[in-house]
């Protein structure tokens, strides 16, 4: 059962002070009409209600988890959060926290991580997770495997039934070396599924490749049907030669955030409850 907007702010300043958009009362006649932004930053401020001063964060990377390292910022700011140390899943949200001011470290002097905050291009029932979409999916993968807990962050229209239900792309870092080499393989991986690989460009119809932060390249695959098992699927794109990681998050999430028009609902891995 979703958790009505309104209670969220119940013991916080307004909503229009705290930067989340305003909200009717419940009885409103007029209720005001969410945009997928507005979603997004609500699911993310309430992810950064789980953090307590001193943690180690892992710090995610994309449009919804750059309003949590907003508010973690603001937090900071005023005092009601200290000696936190965070570390960046990309080198945008690394300057992104810099210009807030966040302390920043990396996995060598902070193997383990308290929590980590980032958002998903999909969540499946199982609370398995697509990610990179926007190129981060290695360091954010590094940063959020070494957590101890790890809230993913979305609005409504990123649940799926299945992993590709969506026809949105599956992301796979691959060397640049031979890409279409390793494009070719990935696609006949799943032909069953009707899959087409294409590579990332900057644009739409650029021919420039989009080049990730470790320097690599993207392929990105397209499902018309079901993959099947995902740690089959995962375990035959890794064994590829020239294959760097690929961008399924198998296992991982802790707790999922989703943001919707009725309010929020909030899931927890193992748990067949849903707050």
């Amino acid at each position: 059962m979703a958790i009505p907007y309104p209670q969220l702010f119940a013991t916080e300043k307004a909503p229009m002070e705290a930067g989340l958009p305003a909200l009717s009362p419940p009885l409103s006649p007029s209720p005001v009409i969410l945009t997928q932004d507005d979603l997004k930053k609500i699911a993310a401020y309430k992810a950064v209600e789980y953090v307590e001063s001193g943690m180690v964060l892992g710090l995610g990377t994309g449009s919804t988890a750059k309003h949590a390292v907003d508010r973690i910022g603001e937090l900071l700011r005023q005092g009601k959060l200290k000696n936190i140390v965070g570390i960046p899943t990309s080198k945008k949200t690394h300057e992104q926290a810099k210009s807030l001011g966040i302390p920043l470290s990396d996995l060598d002097t902070h193997p383990t991580v308290d929590l980590a905050i980032d958002g998903a291009d999909e969540v499946d029932p199982g609370l398995n997770l697509v990610k990179g979409r926007g190129g981060s999916l290695l360091r954010e993968k590094m940063v959020e495997s070494a957590c101890k807990r790890f809230i993913v962050i979305v609005d409504e229209s990123k649940w799926v039934r299945f992993i590709g239900e969506g026809g949105l792309a599956m992301p796979v870092e691959v060397v640049p070396f031979c890409w279409k080499f390793s494009a070719k393989r990935l696609q006949n991986l799943f032909e069953y599924a009707g899959c087409v690989a294409k590579l990332r460009t900057e644009k739409e119809g650029s021919a420039q490749p989009f080049v990730t932060d470790n320097g690599n390249f993207i392929v990105d695959l397209y499902f018309k049907e079901d993959i099947g098992d995902l740690k089959i699927a995962s375990d035959k794109i890794l064994r590829l030669a020239g294959v760097v990681e690929h961008g399924m998050f198998l296992d991982m999430a802790s707790t999922v955030i989703v943001a919707g028009e009725l309010g929020i609902t909030i899931k927890h891995k193992g748990d067949h409850h849903q707050e």
